[in-house]
Parts: C-alpha cells; structure tokens; sequence
C-alpha cells in the first residue's frame, strides 16, 4: 500500500494491512448485525378511533368501486352507440369512467388498508432446509392463519370485508357485460373482406374530401386518398368505420418506370402512371406512407416492411407477406380519378381464410 492510500478500517478501527506483494485480499472483520428497528405504532394500533375511522374509509372505497362497476354497466344499457362520433364518445367516455372509478376504488383501499389496518411488524426468520416436517407445517399454519385474523380478512370488520369481496366478486361485471352484449349483433364477416370503393367512385384528398382530377397530379407526387362521399356521411361514426378500411396512397409515376401496371386478366389498373394502393400493411396493418421517390419503394414505419410501387407493391424487404392490394382507377368524362371497382383482394394483415 502507498504512503498516500489511506488505510482500511475494520468495525474496531482497527487498521487492516494489505499484503506488500500479489493481489490477495485481507477482510477485516465483519460488523455486528443491527438487527431490525424497534417498531414504531401507528395512530391506528394505538387509538380505536382512528382505526375505527380507517375502516370506515377503506369501506367507503370498496364502496365507490361497487358503484363504478354498476355505474358502468348502467351506462353501457342506457347510452349506447348511436352510430354518431359524438355518440360513441359519450358512451365510450362514460363506461371508461365507471370503469376507472372501480379500479380506483379498489386500488386505493387495498393501499390504505395494508397502510392503516394490516399489521405491520417486522418478522425474522432463519433460513433453513425448506422441507418442513409436522411441528414446522402447523407452526406455519397457526402463522398464517394469526396474519389473516390480524389483517382483519377473517374475524373482526365484517362490513369491510362485505365491500372487499362485493367490489372484487362486482368489478369483472364491467368488462363482461359489454362484451357479451356485443357477441352476435353482426356475424356477417364477409363484408370486412370489402370496402367502400366501388365502380365510378371518385378518388378524393384526406381529409378535406376534395375531388382529384388526374391533371393535377405531376410525377412524384402523392396523395392520401379516401372515397369521396356526402358532407352528412362524413358526420357518422361509420364513416370513420368504413375510411379505416378504404384509405389509399396514390402516386404518379413515370409510365417506363412501371413494369406491371396491369390485372391478372390483362386489365390495365392504371393511368398514365399513376397507381393507388391500399395504405394497410399487410402485416399487421400499420399505415404505409413513407414514400422514397428515387427507388420508388413505399415503407411501413412499424416494421419496415418495402413495397416496390413500380412492381405492383411487392415486397422487396420485411416481414409482410403479400403485396399491398392495389387499386383499380379511371378517369371519368370530366376527367376526376375514379375507382374501375373495390380492390380485388382482401386488404389489411393476412388470415389464413382470407380468400375463402
């Protein structure tokens, strides 16, 4: 050890001498164990009051989350989605209140019980072999059983533990009742493998709903599409439902740089080299919208899955599977972008009954 370290010390301000050669270790003696903290009691072991006022309190919460629960339930009956957006928000924003007051409620007594009512003394027991024969099983039993009567589970504060059990037995309520309520109201499934285009469709901007005409769309551009429809349409909550499914990437290219622009049965799907695919990613849905105008590629920002949009939006990189489906356009006599049909195939991840 040099002259300028400073010297280690053991519990007895004894100094410890390193040894002059090697790297061995000299420890110096361990420091007595301090052993656990004399406990101090809290207002509520030492004042009935005052434990008596903390019951009330964890009761009153059980409570609040009993009512939570039935006010979310009552809810979901009495207010149900009218097919607005502002109707699914009021509903949504009511359940989701009656749902957040019962975990509250349970949360916050469960907290303030442990706190003010469950013993809290600190206990120490030495390790030893885990297997335990018949003196050790019934002294844990007699344990165990001591820390419920002390927690009040059993025993005493049967209002308590009526509110206890209620809000827990009362709270998975909230959830099944919305969700059986729900089972069998549609099972017609094959209507999510469509959308909302469909033959004369025009292609209109997202969201302003503005009709496109193709001689305004210059090469390189793009647009984020959805079909174009009435103003009072676009006020109801299905039209959020159907844009979902319906919204497109549309961009101009040079006509060379496409090398397929036509369907399997020899149609042609574009227009002066200007193509629309769905915006879905076929992997897990994600919006595709990162457009690289040099190579042409379109990329998912999730899991950057590549579509080449002048082969058709293969997949050139990640983890999709599929192409992105691609839209069929026209013009129409007045020269605006329409849809030739719906996409010809499922949009959106694949499923293994997709083209059932």
């Amino acid at each position: 050890m040099s002259e300028n370290q400073n010297p280690r010390t053991d519990a007895s301000n004894e100094v410890t001498v390193a040894p002059e050669a090697g790297n061995a270790v000299v420890h110096a003696d361990r420091f007595p164990d301090p052993g656990v903290p004399e406990h101090k009691h809290r207002l509520t072991d030492t004042d009935p009051k005052a434990a008596k006022r903390a019951e009330r309190t964890v009761t009153l919460l059980f409570v609040l989350s009993i009512l939570g629960t039935v006010g979310s339930i009552v809810a979901y009956v009495l207010v149900p989605p009218d097919g607005t957006t502002a109707g699914v928000r009021l509903s949504t924003l009511l359940i989701g209140l009656g749902l957040a007051l019962s975990l509250l409620g349970i949360g916050v007594a469960g907290i303030h019980w442990a706190k003010t009512l469950m013993g809290d003394r600190e206990f120490v027991q030495e390790r030893h072999t885990l297997a335990t024969q018949g003196e050790a099983r019934e002294t844990a039993i007699r344990d165990m059983n001591e820390g419920l009567e002390d927690s009040g589970v059993i025993g005493r504060r049967g209002v308590l533990k009526g509110a206890f059990f209620g809000a827990l037995a009362l709270f998975p309520l909230a959830i099944a009742v919305p969700l059986i309520g729900s089972v069998g109201g549609d099972w017609n499934i094959s209507k999510f493998k469509h959308t909302m285009w469909q033959r004369g469709t025009r292609l209109a901007i997202d969201p302003s709903g503005r009709p496109i005409k193709a001689a305004d769309v210059t090469v390189g551009s793009v647009f984020h599409v959805v079909p174009e429809t009435t103003e009072e349409f676009r006020e109801t909550h299905e039209w959020i439902t159907e844009k979902s499914k319906a919204v497109v990437l549309m961009v101009r290219l040079n006509p060379e740089d496409l090398r397929t622009d036509q369907s399997p049965e020899g149609e042609t799907w574009s227009h002066e080299g200007i193509v629309a695919y769905s915006k879905i990613c076929t992997h897990v849905g994600c919006p595709v919208a990162l457009y690289e105008q040099q190579t042409h590629h379109l990329l998912c920002p999730c899991h950057q899955s590549t579509f080449d949009i002048a082969d058709s939006a293969k997949v050139v990189f990640g983890p999709a599977n599929r192409r992105l489906p691609q839209l069929p356009i026209t013009v129409d006599d007045e020269g605006y972008l329409v849809a030739q049909d719906d996409f010809a195939e499922p949009i959106g991840p694949s499923f293994w009954e997709r083209l059932k």
